[in-house]
C-alpha cells in the first residue's frame, strides 16, 4: 500500500493506494492563508505540520497501518520556507501566490544568465525573488538562513529529517539549472546564497529517505517506510491522470488554472511566459501556462454576490453566444502569458442589461480567455496536444467545461470519477519509490464522457477573445 501526500494552499490530502491502484480511503484538513498587505500571501508551516498528522490520522483509522510501504509527497510550488543551523523556521512561508517581489523579479529577470540557465521567465512567485525580497528587506533573517525548503519538502524533513527536494518543484524556484537537473551554483551566487543552502536533489520516483522511527510506531507503520521524492502539485497530478508523454496535456481547473503538456526534451521559450520545467519523473520535462485565478475568480465573484459557486451557476442553462461584458481574471496579477504582478482584475463593458447571470458568465469567460492564452503561448513555442483531459473542481461544471472546449476548439476529457490529482500522483510516485517501477504505473484514468466545443460558435468565441487580448492592453496602461 501506498500513502500520498498533498500540501495544498486550502488544505492537506491524505490517499491510501493498493498495489493495484484502487483508491483505498482519503483525508483531509484545511489551512488558511494569511494576506497581511495587497499582493502578500503566507502560511505558517507548523500549520502543515498540524494539518498534515489530522489528515494522516483520519487516514490511518480506515485502513491497515501495517500494509504502509510508502510515502508519495506533493504540494503547492515556489513557496519559501526559510530554516536556520536548527531548522527552526524563521518567518512565515512565502507561498507561491505571493507577488511582493515583483522589483527582484525584475531585477533578477535581467540578468541574462537567470533565462538562459533556467529557461523561464523569473515571476515574483518564484522561490528566488522572495528571497532576495528577505535578503533585502528582513535582513537578520537572511542571515540567520542556513536552509531553504519548497513547502513539501519541509514535510519531508518532518518525516525523514533529511533536507531533500525533486526536480519537478526545485525547477520551479529560479536557481536550478533545468536542463542539467542540478543547482546552478552561478544563480545561487546572485541572490547571496550557496549549494549548502539547498537541499539534496533527487527524482521524483527514487527514494528520498525513511520514515522516522518515532513516527512509524506513533502511527502503527512498519519500520523503513519509503519517502518518495514527489513532486511539485502540478507534475505529481500529471502522473496521477497518465500525462507524461508528448501529445498529452491535462486542464486543472482550480484554485489556479493551469495548462501542462508532457515533452520529451526541455526546449524552453522564456519569452513566451511558459514555464518550462522537469517532470517528476527521470527524463521527462514539461510545459505549462499558468494563470493565478481560476475557481478562485468565481469563488470570489459569487462571495461579492451572497451565494456559493453551485447557485451563482446554476441557472445558466446551454451555452450561449459570448457575452458583451468582458472580466479579466487578475485578481492578484498574472503570470502566463503577461508576467505582471500589478495588474488587477476588471469588469468591461458593463450596461443596463449586465445582470448577475450575465457577469457570472463574463467571469466563466474570462478564465477561459486566459487559459486560451495559455494554449497559444505553448503553441508558439512548438507544443501541442491531441489529448486533453480536465481535472480540478471547476469541471464538475459542465457549462465552464464547454466554453472551454469552445474557446480552445478542443475537445476535453473527463475522467471517470475518481481523484486523480496530486495526492494520487503522489502515492503512485510512492510505490514506483518501493518497487523500482516507473512511467508504466503512470497510465491515464479511463474517460467516463468527453466535452465537445460547440463549433457553431468558435468563431464567436474566437473573437471574444481578440476583444478579451486587446482589454489587457488597454488595462496594463491604466495601471
Amino acid at each position: 500500500m501506498s500513502i500520498g501526500l498533498d500540501l495544498g494552499t486550502s488544505g492537506v490530502k491524505a490517499l491510501a493506494m493498493d498495489e493495484h491502484q484502487n483508491i483505498l480511503a482519503s483525508a483531509g484538513a484545511a489551512l488558511t492563508v494569511s494576506r497581511p498587505h495587497d499582493g502578500w500571501s503566507e502560511q505558517e508551516p507548523a500549520d502543515w505540520i498540524a494539518a498534515t498528522e489530522q489528515a494522516i490520522g483520519a487516514l490511518l483509522r480506515q485502513i491497515d497501518p501495517a500494509s504502509v510501504m510508502s510515502i508519495g509527497l506533493s504540494g503547492q510550488m515556489h513557496g519559501a520556507t526559510l530554516l536556520d543551523a536548527g531548522d527552526r523556521v524563521l518567518r512565515p512561508c512565502l507561498l507561491w501566490n505571493d507577488t511582493r517581489s515583483h522589483a527582484e523579479a525584475a531585477k533578477l529577470d535581467a540578468d541574462p544568465a537567470f533565462r538562459a540557465i533556467t529557461g523561464n521567465i523569473v515571476f515574483p512567485g518564484f522561490t528566488a525573488p522572495k528571497v532576495e525580497w528577505v535578503r533585502r528587506n528582513e535582513p537578520e533573517i537572511f542571515a540567520q538562513t542556513a536552509k531553504i525548503l519548497l513547502p513539501k519538502d519541509y514535510l519531508r524533513l518532518w518525516l525523514t529529517g533529511e533536507h531533500v527536494s525533486d526536480m519537478s518543484d526545485a525547477a520551479g524556484t529560479g536557481w536550478l539549472s533545468v536542463a542539467d537537473r542540478d543547482w546552478s551554483e552561478r544563480l545561487l551566487a546572485e541572490t547571496g546564497l550557496t549549494r549548502a543552502h539547498m537541499p539534496r536533489l533527487v527524482e521524483g520516483s527514487d527514494v528520498s529517505g525513511h520514515l522516522r522511527p518515532e513516527l512509524a510506531a506513533r502511527w502503527g507503520l512498519s519500520e523503513g517506510v519509503v519517502i518518495a521524492g514527489g513532486g511539485g502539485d502540478n507534475a505529481a497530478s500529471a502522473v496521477g491522470v497518465g500525462v507524461v508523454k508528448p501529445g498529452t496535456a491535462f486542464l486543472s481547473l482550480g484554485t489556479s488554472g493551469v495548462l501542462f503538456a508532457a515533452t520529451e526534451r526541455f526546449h524552453p521559450d522564456a519569452a513566451a511566459a511558459v514555464h518550462s520545467f522537469c517532470h517528476a519523473l527521470p527524463d521527462r520535462w514539461h510545459q505549462m501556462g499558468v494563470i493565478l485565478a481560476a475557481t478562485d475568480a468565481l469563488n470570489w465573484f459569487a462571495q461579492v454576490l451572497g451565494l456559493s459557486p453551485e447557485v451563482a451557476t446554476r441557472d445558466l442553462g446551454d451555452l450561449q453566444a459570448p457575452s458583451r461584458t468582458l472580466f479579466l481574471p487578475y485578481l492578484g496579477g498574472e503570470r502566463t502569458p503577461h508576467n505582471d504582478a500589478q495588474v488587477r482584475a476588471s469588469f468591461l463593458h458593463l450596461g443596463h442589461d449586465s445582470d448577475r447571470d450575465a457577469m457570472v458568465c463574463a467571469v466563466l469567460e474570462g478564465v477561459g480567455y486566459a487559459i486560451r492564452d495559455c494554449r497559444d503561448a505553448l503553441a508558439s513555442t512548438g507544443t501541442r496536444f491531441d489529448r486533453l483531459i480536465g481535472v480540478g473542481g471547476g469541471t464538475r461544471s459542465d457549462y465552464w467545461v464547454k466554453l472551454i472546449a469552445t474557446i480552445l476548439d478542443q475537445p476535453i476529457e473527463l475522467p471517470v470519477a475518481g481523484d486523480f490529482g496530486g495526492a494520487f500522483g503522489a502515492a503512485r510516485l510512492g510505490m514506483m519509490a518501493a518497487t523500482g517501477q516507473g512511467a508504466e504505473l503512470a497510465v491515464p484514468p479511463r474517460t467516463e464522457r468527453v466535452i465537445e466545443p460547440d463549433r457553431m460558435l468558435t468563431g464567436a468565441f474566437a473573437e471574444g477573445h481578440a476583444r478579451y487580448r486587446t482589454a489587457y492592453q488597454t488595462l496594463k496602461l491604466l495601471h
